[in-house]
């Protein structure tokens, strides 16, 4: 993580450098994000300012690219042929199934409908659970929040999506993307290319603001 309160362009690139130095096939590396209901969010520390921000993430992408780290996700870097495909599932709105406490679903079905589920929080609850009952919440999605959901998670990956992928993940024509698609593609946030739609470098840099297009106001 890089963005923490007080830390330097040498500071970043240090920790970056020790995690390297480990030989991972695999690195997560993303800003910090202060989030609502929390201590940060209460009582916010200092941050690097934006200038040094992006110094950070500029110099920290192109010191994993020299030592062989890819991008392929906004937050994710690999060597060759190790890609998660776990959380791939997942950037590309693929279904999955949650077991255990505080565990998430996502299930589609032949009739076009796509439901999510959350299992019952906290372990006690979830193992006192009389007849299966572990589902604390179910939720089927409405149509554009299909379309956000889809556009939050493809959009994530530098590859992007195909059109064909949209209408086989959430069943809807890749038209429902338009206006938004072609609104987006003028202000060079995102670009399509036959029928392969990423965002561009400035979109992912301001990929929240992208993605809020495809959602309900």
């Amino acid at each position: 993580m890089h963005g923490l309160p007080g830390q330097t362009l040498h500071g970043a690139e240090t920790d970056l450098l020790h995690a390297i130095a480990c030989a991972p096939a695999h690195l997560s590396w993303y800003q910090l994000t202060i989030e609502p209901n929390t201590v940060f969010h209460k009582r916010p520390p200092l941050l690097p300012i934006e200038d040094a921000l992006a110094d950070i993430q500029y110099c920290g992408e192109q010191l994993l690219a020299s030592n062989g780290y890819a991008q392929y996700e906004v937050s994710a870097y690999s060597q060759t042929d190790f890609r998660c495909r776990h959380n791939s599932n997942y950037w590309s709105f693929g279904d999955y199934l949650g077991i255990g406490a505080g565990a998430h679903s996502k299930i589609s079905y032949s009739d076009g409908r796509i439901d999510r589920y959350v299992k019952r929080r906290q372990p006690e609850e979830y193992m006192a659970a009389e007849q299966g009952n572990f589902v604390a919440s179910a939720q089927a999605l409405h149509r554009r929040e299909i379309v956000g959901e889809f556009m939050m998670n493809a959009l994530r990956l530098n590859n992007g999506f195909t059109l064909k992928q949209f209408s086989a993940r959430t069943g809807l024509g890749w038209e429902t993307l338009e206006p938004q698609l072609e609104l987006l593609c003028k202000r060079e946030l995102l670009v399509q290319e036959d029928n392969v739609v990423r965002a561009t470098e400035t979109g992912r840099r301001f990929l929240d603001s992208v993605v809020a297009e495809f959602f309900p106001e």
